[in-house]
């Protein structure tokens, strides 16, 4: 797998990851990759710093740095917390509530019907559905761009 920092014609910044890179320019080329901002189809490849480890880190144990000392605890939730928490439930509820008008509700399909569309089997289209993690796992390994719906907290109530 491979994670390539991407950017859109509207100058939008998102992550994908792709089986390749070979993985990456068929979906560019078939218009399969979408800035999650806008919906443009217009998408290339951002600068991006390499990650290298060395030899030596790689043996080395990873201990978490410490956290920085503070001397006043914030409070668990303050009104600037609470309001940006609001803020962010709504907007992921007009993301939710967009896909699921835009798009076919395909259930239990939704592996199939997006393996036969990144194949070329049948038309493209915007779907949603259900797939279990590994079901999801193995699309995303076979190159099929795929991203979970978000689930509010008033989803489960």
């Amino acid at each position: 797998m491979i994670r390539y920092a991407l950017q859109c014609d509207r100058g939008h910044g998102f992550e994908s990851w792709f089986q390749n890179s070979s993985a990456y320019e068929t979906q560019v080329k078939r218009k399969l990759v979408n800035c999650p901002g806008c919906g443009s189809a217009n998408v290339e490849k951002a600068i991006m710093a390499p990650q290298i480890v060395s030899k030596k880190a790689r043996g080395a144990e990873k201990t978490p740095a410490p956290a920085p000392a503070t001397d006043v605890a914030a409070p668990a939730s303050t009104p600037l917390l609470m309001s940006e928490e609001r803020e962010l439930r709504a907007k992921l509820k007009e993301l939710r509530d967009h896909i699921v008008k835009s798009a076919d509700n395909v259930g239990e399909r939704f592996p199939n019907e997006a393996r036969k569309m990144h194949y070329g089997e049948i038309e493209h289209r915007p779907i949603y559905g259900e797939a279990s993690s590994d079901e999801a796992r193995a699309l995303i390994e076979e190159g099929v761009e795929v991203t979970p719906l978000p689930v509010l907290p008033d989803d489960r109530n």
